[in-house]
């Protein structure tokens, strides 16, 4: 009998919808360590979703495409690599709109592993938003990787012109975030399995 199981997916979020954004580059970075330890990734992208603002009268109508379309990205993958700015010291609307549509009625999060990184222009990197961030996901039964913090302050001089890290202790410290959520992922994929 083949024991082996397929390899684990990552879903791909970014809390920011301009394409050059900070947290975009920093992501793509997160999806090409996962993809070379042999993660499948995949990108939801939020702005082509084109998902609504949450109304309960469009959700007992019919639910939105788009909204379907992350409902079904979130279930059929085991771990999520979330990317997002600060905005007003907070998560930015588009972000927690999407995660509210996704954990409506049937919370397609539950039981997700997930990883949080952020970039912000500011001193603080994102240090106020990921914990309100945290606070969303664990209410949604998703498991967050507690360590590293990855906080990307100054961002507008964090990157190369190429899309890397100037600095290469910020890109190990993403990389190990990276590498301890698969481990945990893989760790529960096991439990349920057993």
């Amino acid at each position: 009998m083949n024991t082996t199981q397929p390899p684990l997916s990552a879903l791909a979020l970014c809390g920011s919808l301009r394409e050059s954004s900070y947290n975009r580059k920093a992501l793509r970075l997160a999806m090409k360590h996962a993809q070379h330890l042999g993660i499948l990734t995949t990108e939801a992208d939020l702005r082509k979703l084109n998902i609504p603002l949450y109304d309960a009268d469009l959700e007992a109508a019919e639910l939105p495409s788009g909204v379907q379309k992350l409902k079904q990205m979130v279930r059929q993958s085991d771990l999520l690599l979330i990317a997002s700015p600060e905005y007003n010291h907070s998560i930015p609307g588009v972000l927690k709109n999407a995660i509210d549509w996704a954990s409506s009625k049937d919370n397609a999060f539950d039981g997700k592993v997930a990883m949080i990184f952020g970039a912000s222009n500011g001193p603080f990197g994102t240090a106020r938003m990921q914990p309100q961030l945290r606070q969303v996901l664990g209410v949604l039964n998703v498991l967050v990787t507690p360590q590293p913090i990855v906080m990307i302050s100054s961002a507008q001089t964090a990157f190369t012109p190429e899309g890397a890290f100037v600095d290469g202790k910020l890109q190990h410290r993403l990389e190990l975030l990276v590498e301890k959520t698969i481990a945990i992922a893989t760790a529960m994929r096991g439990l349920r399995t057993t």
